[in-house]
């Protein structure tokens, strides 16, 4: 079964109780775009106990806000009740919740190519915000006054630039208007949310848009203070040329490839990365510019090693054509590495720490250092077997 099997599903047995029930929300707008769609939320006017009752797998995840998720097979449905809300005090979430029709819950919405249901039984579209006229035009505007939307929740401005960039949609005077006003507000939203949001942005085709937009409504330099000047137009351009799949944290790394390592890794803490983003994040900052280098072959064994050699390949070739380079050296090490492709790029220790010991090196950090620039050769194949290690050793031990 298919979320949207699932999602038909709920929908005619609400309906068979006597309940309005209806596809809501990104679902119904990317329908009526032709693309494919990834969730399928159901609105309906049963309340929460009610929908509970009907369906024996649920999970009261916001019962107080009207919502219940329905598990049907391996599928999870976001049922929602009809709703109006009030009372935005932290610019997130609604303090009074009261449930009510399929016209109010639209004009509680974000955008007016959100707001519009679909009865799938019926086959029959209810649009009460002009979503359908926004659709046509290509045009993402707010339901309502830009600024009140925007208040009710300060996340809707980096949905307003994901849904330009992602859709292609010129977004409307008045809604643009209201992002630039409200931008130094976003700061009220987490971290892990704009993180979520500007990650959309990036792994978009679109993202030099996406970008471009974060920066001229001034949301890019609220949450990243000091994001301006060259670096940003540098940036653009980089991200526009990134190629194939991009995942989070090579956009990233893109977002601040005009600027200094320092900088990004302090800008980006705002987006509580888990500590394997950051840790690949910092790769690809520093290692900017290394395989345009004439690299050791043990260089190039620890780049291939680290996991990221492909990510700072993709990273770097951008970086190459944003700044109008030659990209020999790129294919130069392109090819070395594919002929490394049969090699044990980390092999095991000629000498293992015990051995070191045994061999006189003194305790302590003595046996890292010894061991670190013995293993190097070894990379380097300038040590191949234990003896001419050992001969290494003692000749190291001696100077």
């Amino acid at each position: 079964m298919t979320s949207k099997q699932a999602a038909i599903k709920i929908i005619k047995r609400l309906h068979d109780k006597g309940f309005q029930a209806l596809l809501a929300g990104g679902c119904v707008r990317d329908m009526l775009l032709g693309r494919s769609a990834k969730d399928f939320d159901v609105a309906t006017d049963a309340k929460p106990q009610d929908v509970q009752k009907l369906f024996r797998r649920t999970l009261a995840v916001g019962a107080k806000f009207g919502v219940v998720i329905v598990m049907l097979d391996s599928c999870q449905v976001e049922v929602a009740t009809f709703r109006t809300e009030s009372g935005y005090a932290d610019g997130r979430h609604p303090e009074t919740v009261a449930f009510s029709n399929a016209r109010e819950d639209a004009a509680r919405r974000d955008f007016t190519i959100n707001g519009m249901f679909y009865d799938p039984i019926d086959d029959e579209i209810f649009d009460y915000v002009g979503g359908g006229a926004d659709l046509e035009a290509k045009t993402l505007r707010t339901i309502g006054e830009a600024g009140e939307r925007f208040g009710e929740d300060y996340l809707r401005m980096l949905r307003a630039i994901r849904f330009s960039a992602q859709l292609d949609f010129a977004i409307d005077d008045g809604t643009w208007q209201g992002v630039c006003d409200n931008a130094g507000k976003i700061t009220c939203i987490s971290g892990e949310r704009i993180s979520m949001e500007l990650e959309a942005v990036l792994v978009n085709v679109n993202r030099s848009k996406g970008v471009r937009l974060l920066c001229r409504s001034n949301l890019a330099r609220a949450i990243f203070d000091g994001f301006t000047g060259e670096g940003v137009d540098f940036a653009i351009k980089v991200l526009g040329l990134l190629e194939g799949d991009v995942e989070y944290v090579l956009g990233l790394a893109g977002l601040f490839s005009g600027f200094q390592t320092t900088f990004a890794m302090k800008q980006t803490a705002i987006l509580m990365l888990s500590n394997t983003q950051t840790r690949q994040l910092q790769f690809l900052m520093e290692n900017r510019g290394r395989l345009l280098e004439v690299l050791t072959l043990a260089d190039l064994k620890i780049l291939l090693a680290s996991g990221y050699f492909q990510t700072l390949y993709n990273l770097q070739t951008a970086i190459v054509k944003a700044e109008g380079r030659s990209q020999e050296p790129l294919k130069t090490i392109r090819q070395r590495a594919d002929n490394l492709a049969n090699t044990d790029i980390e092999p095991k220790p000629l000498l293992d720490g015990n051995e070191l010991l045994d061999l006189a090196v003194p305790p302590g950090p003595a046996v890292g250092r010894a061991a670190r620039q013995m293993y190097y050769l070894q990379l380097n194949d300038e040590l191949t077997t234990k003896q001419q290690a050992v001969d290494w050793l003692k000749n190291y031990l001696k100077s």
